[in-house]
């Protein structure tokens, strides 16, 4: 439950950045607040989209077989996990404009009364957001070494969202503590530890079907010291992938994974979570850089 509160916080701050951007860019004058309907419209448009993904998800895993769901939930964790390296990846090269990129479109929209393109727009940027939760919570729902009933994981994803909402009220009130810098590079790191915990998610799937050789099994056994059935071997577990019994195939994995990261952010260009940067200052109501 702690994963699917953590993902829908994260996703949800960052979604409420971006309908802030918008919100307070329309909100300055006459014609832009003509197209608040629409950006309320956009933002209900983007999260049915991403309901319509997870409507799909569900209906397929429930035509396959025991061994395709398997296959499909080693397949979903191994998306999932793709998607948080592409999403940090991308925030790292792109963070720093993407307020002016948003604010330019919204322009283009605003100045040629298209408002179904203002729609389109939000509706976009809202359902990218969404439907990476719902690739990331379904991943993390389904490599899970322990499953919660439905009623648990909606109050869990409704706890992570009401500490979204806390939480992005506190960053635009800015301070020396918390601020979009600190929060983009905090969540940074817990959002690749788990993505290496869905990674190895998948090769655990991957191994009981026998499509992935173990090589050595197992290169060592920490049970007796720390156990992944509770306390911090399990937290260890569900954030960042530890396997008290691992594979020797899973350790290649774990460091390749490792790896490749550390090559993808050496490569870009600008620190994380730069957003910062481009979200103003307190005139339009969005944080400033500390």
């Amino acid at each position: 439950m702690d994963q699917v509160a953590f993902i829908v916080w994260r996703e949800s701050v960052e979604a409420l950045l971006v309908v802030g951007i918008l919100y307070s860019w329309l909100s300055r004058s006459p014609a832009g607040r003509r197209g608040l309907p629409w950006l309320w419209g956009g933002v209900a448009g983007g999260l049915l989209l991403a309901g319509a993904l997870a409507a799909v998800l569900l209906g397929v895993a429930s035509w396959l077989t025991d061994a395709g769901q398997q296959w499909f939930q080693a397949l979903m964790a191994l998306a999932a996990c793709a998607l948080v390296v592409q999403m940090v990846v991308w925030m790292r090269r792109h963070g720093r404009g993407l307020k002016r990129e948003l604010e330019t479109g919204a322009a283009a929209q605003v100045g040629e009364q298209q408002w179904w393109g203002l729609f389109a727009l939000v509706a976009i940027a809202v359902a990218r957001e969404g439907s990476e939760t719902v690739v990331f919570l379904y991943g993390t729902i389904l490599s899970s070494q322990e499953k919660g009933d439905v009623g648990a994981m909606l109050l869990a994803g409704a706890g992570g969202f009401a500490i979204a909402l806390l939480t992005f009220w506190l960053l635009q009130l800015g301070g020396r503590i918390i601020t979009w810098r600190r929060f983009f590079k905090l969540t940074e790191i817990l959002l690749l530890l788990l993505a290496s915990a869905l990674l190895v998610s998948a090769t655990d799937r991957l191994i009981a079907l026998e499509a992935l050789p173990t090589l050595v099994d197992p290169v060592w056994d920490t049970a007796a010291f720390l156990d992944t059935t509770g306390g911090f071997g399990k937290v260890l577990a569900d954030f960042a992938g530890y396997r008290s019994t691992p594979a020797l195939s899973q350790l290649l994995i774990w460091l390749a994974y490792w790896g490749v990261v550390g090559g993808l952010l050496r490569r870009t260009s600008h620190p994380a979570a730069p957003v910062a940067r481009a979200t103003g200052a307190s005139a339009n109501g969005l944080p400033s850089e500390r």
